[in-house]
């Protein structure tokens, strides 16, 4: 019988982290850690995802990207898609607000040393006065925010903060200075990258006990003070987001289900009620890959909310 491929998750410790993923999940944790990300899917030089169970137990996600079968696995729209599987996918647990940040955009990247990064979130739970920031509020200018952090001002109070709810869902394009406010869980899907430009930090220690680095000038030359306060994708069934990069769409699942276009493969994300494929059951934050060869041959069932991220 075929398969859908789970892979082990990679937790990391962040200053800003807590137990959510415990809490909302089940996931078991790192004794006593701040634990603000577990990375789902991940293919990058210095963290591989690996497949957790099966015949294929324990072979690095590179391994599948880099073999003959990479097609028969990730489907046609792999073909062209680099020597690395695309996507980074992440569950964050915001106990604390993140930094106010920026990604840079693919024009700029190259020339600060770093890689460009667009991406998705969606609130999975969220508290009570939860919320997230991002692009600038209304009237603020370049000038005006050079000044405030010059002055040693909390520059999120210039940003468009949004209050949110679970469902809610936000595209975070390369260039949009953001943060994520405390009392979030968070799907985030994004382009494989890793860079980050921290431009305020509320003056917090990192887990050594020293200032976290920041990266003024590279965020200076990296934010698009274009950007006014963007707004919400509201929850509901749908495309959450459809770019150069992938497709998020959110679907509730009854009866059996193709989830994935016809010679394609399909990341699927639990977020309520329990999804069945192949002979396996998932509960609320659960991930599983649908391989493109067995896309008919392993429908996804319910009762169950669901995050489906194809490649573009």
């Amino acid at each position: 019988m075929p398969a859908p491929l789970t892979f082990t998750p990679l937790f990391m410790e962040r200053v800003w982290g807590g137990r959510a993923l415990e809490e909302a999940f089940g996931r078991p944790l790192p004794e006593g850690a701040p634990i603000g990300e577990a990375w789902e899917l991940v293919d990058r030089p210095e963290a591989q995802s690996v497949v957790a169970a099966g015949p294929l137990a324990g072979t690095e996600l590179h391994a599948l990207w880099s073999s003959p079968d990479r097609e028969r696995l990730f489907g046609t729209r792999a073909r062209g898609a680099g020597n690395r599987f695309p996507l980074l996918v992440k569950l964050l647990d915001a106990r604390e607000t993140l930094s106010v940040q920026v990604h840079p955009p693919p024009g700029l990247a190259g020339r600060l040393d770093g890689e460009p990064k667009s991406e998705c979130w969606y609130v999975a739970r969220a508290e009570r006065g939860a919320h997230l920031f991002a692009g600038l509020a209304a009237g603020v200018t370049q000038e005006r925010f050079s000044a405030a952090l010059d002055a040693g001002e909390d520059v999120s109070a210039l940003l468009h903060r949004i209050p949110v709810a679970p469902g809610d869902a936000l595209f975070i394009p390369s260039g949009r200075v953001h943060a994520i406010g405390a009392g979030c869980l968070i799907v985030e899907v994004q382009q494989n990258s890793d860079t980050t430009y921290r431009v305020y930090d509320f003056d917090r220690p990192g887990l050594d006990g020293q200032p976290r680095e920041l990266h003024v000038p590279e965020s200076l030359a990296a934010i698009d003070f274009g950007d006014v306060e963007p707004a919400l994708r509201p929850p509901g069934d749908g495309v959450v987001a459809a770019t150069d990069f992938f497709t998020l769409t959110r679907r509730t699942l009854g009866g059996p289900e193709r989830v994935t276009a016809p010679g394609e493969c399909a990341l699927v994300q639990v977020l309520e009620g329990e999804a069945r494929c192949g002979a396996e059951r998932f509960g609320p934050g659960a991930a599983f890959l649908v391989p493109a060869d067995a896309g008919d041959e392993l429908p996804v069932s319910g009762p169950a909310e669901v995050l489906v991220t194809e490649l573009p």
